[in-house]
């Protein structure tokens, strides 16, 4: 494959897992309730799912987020993806999604439990990256919950490679460069408060994934509502975000081809620009 079509990789901290710098969100493969996407959708049917991964898998895409919270993301992933192996897998705890709502657990015996489901809902015997889905109180979880020491154990008994905390607080987002392997922070031009907890891991070796990078999809929105603007909002939020040293991937979902193909010729001459 021509390296200019291929996404190039990089490495999470210290953890050894190799990352393309564009990676997959995947929560409209399994929910469209409750969710902040500017359009509704319908989820996209088994043939869609599995001509999105081909294509991922084509231009160098190794890097699949999901989560329980994700409806039947893990589930349908589990049935549809092919080669375990190529792939890096991110999954989450904490955070469940049931009848409309969210609830959250952050106790030793739900982590362990949901580690356990995961695996046998994505079909597989480890997971590459666990992230503790956040409801916001980042602090309260790392201080006064085992979350993070279940996270460890499991990493230990060779079900995760690594952990870390997907989180919604400059102070979270800190400990957790502390206390874990990554974190998972927003970013894009209009979100930046969290570049000071990308500085921190870049310093201490810690990997970053961004969350947020399109503003879940309003910055396309915009661009598709100005159709007139010359500038490509897709380019210039992944312009800024690869501008900052230590970042590793940016995770951004699409169910179109056109989308995805655009997204990732936009994360390729970002990332060869940093």
């Amino acid at each position: 494959m021509n390296s200019a079509t291929v996404l190039p990789k990089r490495t999470l901290g210290k953890t050894g897992i190799d990352v393309s710098c564009l990676g997959l969100g995947t929560v409209k493969f399994g929910r469209n309730e409750g969710v902040k996407y500017p359009q509704d959708f319908a989820l996209p049917d088994d043939r869609s799912v599995q001509s999105i991964l081909q294509q991922c898998a084509e231009r160098g895409m190794n890097l699949i987020d999901t989560a329980p919270a994700y409806g039947s993301s893990e589930k349908r992933l589990g049935q549809l993806l092919e080669n375990r192996q190529q792939w890096i897998i991110c999954s989450k705890v904490g955070e469940e999604f049931d009848k409309g709502e969210s609830h959250f657990d952050f106790s030793a015996q739900h982590t362990r439990r949901s580690i356990e489901r995961s695996l046998k809902r994505l079909r597989t015997d480890y997971l590459d990256i666990v992230l503790v889905h956040s409801d916001g109180s980042d602090e309260a979880i790392i201080h006064h919950s085992d979350c993070l020491e279940t996270l460890q154990r499991a990493r230990e008994d060779g079900l995760i490679r690594a952990y870390g905390m997907s989180t919604k607080t400059v102070a979270g987002g800190l400990l957790t460069v502390v206390h874990a392997d990554i974190v998972m922070v927003t970013l894009n031009p209009g979100a930046t408060d969290d570049r000071v907890v990308i500085e921190a891991a870049h310093k201490h070796g810690k990997g970053v994934l961004i969350k947020k990078a399109l503003n879940s999809g309003h910055v396309v929105a915009a661009q598709t509502r100005a159709a007139q603007q010359t500038q490509d909002s897709v380019q210039e939020s992944l312009d800024f975000i690869f501008a900052n040293a230590g970042v590793g991937a940016v995770i951004i979902g699409s169910i179109t081809p056109q989308h995805l193909q655009h997204n990732i010729d936009c994360a390729i001459r970002a990332a060869s620009q940093d």
